[in-house]
């Protein structure tokens, strides 16, 4: 079935819709294939962490923080794994994913009850003006921004710098932040029962390792790695969803399938980071139907070419968003700082 793709300013067609019922066909998993891919990440991962601490040991700090790259590339497939799980799509069965997800969430330092739940306000919310603030980047409006004080537009050009935004922000979000349910804090017992059992597991982890190999050892080996997947995993979350083509709208004209398709970008990666990243890149088939497992988004762009172009950012290209900052509601799109200072006609309400 061949259906028109454009990106239109009014959010009701009724295309990405019938597209949720086409892509219902690929939500299957093969669970043959996801133990496969269990297996040849964790594994490697496995394998790399001991090889990183050997040659620590053996006085080649250089060689070990080269092995923490490929590493690294690991934990984060491994943490793409357990957001298969948070959407139930890794296994058919519920209890497997679950899990699965809490004993990879304790690798990645993300406690999984707690952010599947955040995570699927995200997926309800995303492209939503309205309800900004949960399991996504801080943006604000061009008007937001401008109706600030000097100290509050400081504070948001901090924020979106990309010192704070990609390398002391992935370092606080996954060591700091989520130890706590930041954003579930008053939603009962079970958010916190999910990241304190997840945190006491890291806890006695990180006591037997220390134990083993010595507290020095295991910082300079360990922190590379999770530091070098955290600034990964943050960078692509960001591309997902800022970009310069996405779509955003007052709650009134928000509409969830249209949100899911243009809201998210298709982040075209050369093949061995579309491998390490487990898809992820296929960002708005995911969104237009979170249950597909990862090893079978391909297979839709294969099926289904009319989604290529949609949302679609190289990697070079993916770089510009960084300057993207302020979603202008004049013009419908992200602008960035220097676009509001030398054009401020172009803020003002129509």
């Amino acid at each position: 079935m061949i259906l028109s793709i454009g990106h239109t300013s009014e959010l009701a067609t009724p295309d990405t819709r019938r597209w949720t019922r086409i892509l219902g066909s690929y939500r299957t998993p093969n669970h043959v294939r996801s133990v496969a891919e269990l297996v040849i990440t964790a594994l490697p991962l496995v394998t790399l962490w001991t090889a990183s601490w050997f040659t620590f040991s053996l006085g080649h700090a250089w060689a070990s923080l080269l092995i923490a790259i490929p590493a690294a590339g690991f934990l984060l497939r491994l943490f793409m794994i357990q957001h298969d799980c948070g959407h139930g799509t890794f296994f058919a069965d519920r209890l497997a994913n679950d899990w699965v997800g809490r004993v990879i969430g304790v690798l990645t330092l993300t406690p999984y009850d707690w952010w599947r739940r955040t995570h699927a306000i995200h997926h309800a919310t995303t492209g939503n003006l309205d309800r900004r603030g949960i399991g996504d980047v801080d943006t604000l409006t061009v008007r937001e921004y401008q109706a600030r004080s000097w100290w509050g537009r400081l504070k948001y050009r901090l924020y979106r710098h990309p010192l704070v935004m990609f390398v002391v922000g992935p370092a606080y979000l996954f060591l700091l932040q989520h130890r706590l349910p930041v954003g579930l804090m008053r939603d009962g017992w079970q958010p916190w029962a999910s990241t304190m059992t997840t945190n006491l597991a890291i806890g006695l982890i990180v006591a037997a390792l220390t134990w083993f190999i010595g507290i020095k050892a295991f910082l300079l080996v360990h922190l590379p790695i999770i530091l070098l997947a955290a600034t990964a995993g943050v960078w692509l979350f960001y591309v997902q969803h800022q970009f310069e083509q996405t779509a955003w709208e007052c709650d009134e004209r928000w509409n969830l399938h249209q949100a899911a398709l243009y809201g998210s970008s298709h982040y075209d990666l050369p093949v061995l980071l579309r491998w390490f990243t487990a898809n992820i890149g296929i960002h708005h088939v995911h969104h237009l139907c979170s249950r597909i497992p990862f090893y079978r988004l391909p297979h839709v762009l294969r099926d289904h070419p009319e989604l290529h172009e949609v949302g679609h950012i190289t990697l070079l290209q993916s770089f510009r968003c960084v300057r993207l900052v302020l979603w202008d509601e004049v013009q419908r799109r992200l602008v960035s700082f220097r676009e509001i200072r030398c054009k401020p006609a172009l803020n003002k309400a129509p």
